[in-house]
Formats: structure tokens, sequence, C-alpha cells
């Protein structure tokens, strides 16, 4: 499971990359053209969402690397098993919450899927918000690792544990 979920959070961290170029690109072509006095409207629709694209790819790609949600007061007191503990039960929490994460992301897809853009009615917005139950879905899969790595660390003799 390790390989694959290496293999989806740099598939993750392409698609934010990609998408913070598209933000970055669409806001330096709404700044040129307005400097020049031409209005290109839809530079500002493709940046706030290619935005929400990144931001939501970051945020789960975090949570693999235990760096989004975490209580660090609570894990630097508590070693070896007792760390696995703590570490399997902020992850089970993850998922509960990514859960519901993922239902109502689908229904907030089921909702907006039909809606437009306002400037390019050409484009739908259930496109824009796949990206919330894309996110909760791969922050459930990575807090599944956490607690497979963690429970293979209780079970290892030396306490070695495996990485993720």
């Amino acid at each position: 499971m390790n390989k694959f979920v290496k293999s989806l959070e740099k598939g993750q961290i392409v698609l934010g990359i990609i998408f913070l170029l598209i933000f970055f690109t669409a806001t330096i072509v709404q700044i040129v053209t307005r400097f020049v006095g031409w209005s290109v409207i839809w530079t500002e629709e493709l940046a706030n969402y290619s935005f929400i694209w990144a931001i939501f790819m970051g945020a789960a790609v975090m949570v693999n690397h235990k760096e989004h949600f975490t209580f660090d007061m609570l894990q630097s007191k508590f070693k070896g098993k007792y760390k696995s503990y703590l570490s399997i039960f902020i992850d089970a929490l993850l998922i509960i919450f990514n859960i519901f994460i993922t239902m109502y992301g689908f229904q907030l897809l089921n909702h907006f899927w039909d809606f437009t853009w306002e400037t390019v009615p050409a484009f739908n917005m259930g496109v824009v918000w796949l990206a919330v139950p894309v996110m909760s879905i791969t922050m459930i899969i990575y807090s599944l690792n956490h607690i497979l790595n963690a429970f293979n660390s209780l079970k290892d003799p030396d306490g070695k544990g495996v990485s993720h």
C-alpha cells in the first residue's frame, strides 16, 4: 500500500503544481490585460477555481505528511507504543471526519454539477467542486495507510516500525 500511496501523492503534487501554474498564469494575464486597457474577465474565475484545486490537493498531501492535522503537545509527550496508539486515534478521527466530507462533497457536487461558470458558460461548476471528494477520499487513503503502518510498528519487536 505504501507504493500506491507514494504514487497517489506524486499525482496530487503534480496536479497541485499544474493548478498553481494555471492560477499564477491567469493572474498575470489578468494584471497585464488590465494594465493595457483590456478586460479578460474569465481569468478571474479561472484563477479562483484553479486555486481551489491547488489548495485541496495540497491539504491532502499535508495529511499524508502528518503536517496538516496534528497534536504536537501530546505527540511529543508519548513514546513507543503509546505514540503509535495516539497516531491511530488521530488518523481514525480524520477518517471519520473525511467520511462526512466525502458524503457532503458528493452532495455538493451533485447540486452544483449543472451550474456553469459566469464568464464561460461552456464550463460547469461540478468540475470545480469535484476537488472536495477527491481531497477527502485521498485523505482517507492516507490515514488508512498511516493506521496500517502504526499497527505494523506495534507488531515490530525492535520498535523500528514501518516508515511512511
